[in-house]
């Protein structure tokens, strides 16, 4: 079993569409105060407020990243 991050609590993962989800003993949906505030927490970015020239710059870092991972294969 595996064991919540955020309180420690044992869930399983099921797959729901094309997303896991975590369901405690019971059967229900975990959701914990811990994990709702984490995902609260979390940066968005508006697609407006970027420039071409960050998107640009975001583009090469991942691009860069994922050659250098193919390499190493």
């Amino acid at each position: 079993m595996a064991v919540c991050k955020f309180c420690q609590t044992e869930v399983t993962w099921l797959k729901e569409g094309r997303k896991n989800i975590p369901v405690e003993g019971d059967g229900t949906r975990h959701k914990c105060e811990q994990m709702m505030n984490s995902l609260k927490s979390t940066k968005t970015l508006d697609r407006g407020s970027l420039s071409p020239e960050e998107i640009k710059k975001y583009e090469e870092a991942i691009n860069s990243k994922t050659k250098t991972k193919s390499k190493k294969k």
